[in-house]
């Protein structure tokens, strides 16, 4: 089975569905198994929900729903209310009513959703989730909600399997929507909002905190888990330190060198494929920037004891996280959803009160905490613009226009999530607790 095909324009409202190719998105193509009381039930749920939120609905060619009182009447987007249309309103209720929001996420690659406003809508519904599932449904959320798969753990294995189907997807896909310098996490700017020219430096800002924060100067042993592209072992070894920097990506691995070669520091920088608990050695600094939010709950006690485990005496950790509320935390732990199905495998966002009670346990103590979510949002919403207007060039790359849509909505759904402040990205320094810590330096 195939869908009809369209234009494929990101986001458009043109109510013709995208072909999707079946080997490549089985889940996509089949609509789910649900019986007619549990889609009913979603239908009510969301139709009641939605009644209740800044937006517009339209289903089909048909005229916009405005249940909201004062929402405008007509199609002029002047008061920034984002419209939702149903192309297929019986497909979405019953993939919603089947998978929950795995079947939300599904329903948008397989066309049978659009907005004119993709992340004004996404920011809609995170700012007002509570009234999408009335308090005492909530309770029954495991009755629908799907639990993670055990291959997607964090184990050994596990890790790099999941490091393996998101950041070695294409060099090249990453480098269309990131800036020159290919680093994959949120910038800091120095005014906002931020302008396209100004993402390269406020990702250099960004890392030079970290490395400020971590003491990192000439002579310094430094340890990277999570190299990405290696932008931070360059600027590192540019201080005159001595960068060790592991990761479980193989493509990411391989470019890193290059770049670290062409940058003239291939002498300070040592690039290894290695997990975070197999380094060995002792380090002035470690420096982890957006790695925790892989490792898995069952993991984060490994993680610090290992992050502990490799710091020299006055050693620092600088160490840069996703972070959410910790009842959200608590109520997705164990969830399967559509970004750990289709982006993020075996991943987790922590809480503040998650990370600090980790790291404590594991001998380490917080002393400097920054929070700059509205920065990610202008991060991301960089990327979305340089991603969504390269339509062809990801194509060339062998990625279809599924692919396409679920990548823009993985973007604009991340972005809403900090323009609602149910994310934030937060900077962390760490010391060893007792005789080991900064009194040692």
């Amino acid at each position: 089975m195939t869908l009809s095909t369209s234009s494929d324009a990101p986001g458009g409202t043109t109510g013709r569905r995208p072909a999707v190719d079946p080997g490549r998105w089985p889940d996509v193509v089949r609509l789910p198994r649900a019986s007619a009381p549990r889609t009913a039930v979603a239908r009510g749920l969301v139709e009641r929900g939605l009644a209740r939120m800044p937006l517009r609905v339209r289903h089909g060619a048909g005229p916009l729903r405005v249940p909201r009182p004062g929402v405008p009447r007509d199609d002029t987007p002047r008061d920034g209310t984002p419209t939702l249309t149903l192309h297929d309103p019986a497909a979405f209720h019953r993939r919603i009513g089947a998978d929950g929001l795995i079947g939300f996420g599904e329903s948008y690659m397989a066309g049978e959703w659009d907005s004119d406003d993709l992340v004004g809508l996404l920011t809609v519904l995170a700012t007002h989730i509570d009234a999408l599932i009335p308090a005492p449904l909530r309770l029954l959320r495991g009755v629908w909600a799907h639990r993670r798969p055990l291959s997607d753990r964090g184990t050994l294995e596990g890790a790099r399997d999941n490091i393996h189907r998101h950041y070695d997807l294409s060099n090249e896909l990453f480098a269309l929507f990131l800036d020159p310098s290919l680093t994959y996490s949120s910038a800091l700017f120095d005014t906002l909002p931020a302008t396209p020219d100004a993402l390269t430096a406020a990702q250099h800002r960004k890392i030079d905190r970290l490395l400020d924060a971590a003491g990192v100067r000439r002579g310094t042993r430094l340890l990277e888990i999570g190299t990405g592209w290696g932008e931070l072992a360059i600027r590192a070894a540019a201080r005159g330190a001595d960068v060790l920097t592991v990761t479980l990506s193989e493509e990411q691995r391989d470019l890193a060198l290059r770049r670290i070669a062409d940058a003239g520091v291939t002498g300070r920088v040592t690039v290894e494929l290695r997990d975070y608990r197999e380094v060995e050695g002792r380090y002035d600094a470690v420096v982890s920037v957006e790695m925790i939010e892989a490792v898995g709950a069952d993991f984060w006690p490994s993680y610090f004891t290992a992050l502990r485990r490799l710091l020299a005496p006055g050693g620092i950790v600088a160490l840069q996280a996703i972070t959410m509320p910790h009842d959200r935390m608590l109520a997705t732990a164990r969830t399967h959803t559509w970004i750990s199905k289709y982006v993020f495998p075996g991943g987790l966002i922590p809480s503040r009160h998650a990370i600090a009670r980790e790291s404590a346990a594991a001998g380490l103590d917080i002393t400097h905490d920054l929070g700059f979510g509205d920065h990610y949002a202008e991060t991301l919403r960089l990327w979305r613009e340089r991603f969504v207007a390269q339509p062809d060039a990801v194509d060339a790359l062998g990625f279809d226009g599924t692919f396409r849509r679920m990548w823009e909505l993985y973007l604009a759904y991340s972005e809403a999530g900090f323009r609602s402040r149910y994310l934030d990205v937060r900077q962390f320094r760490m010391v060893a607790s007792g005789p080991d810590g900064e009194a040692a330096r």
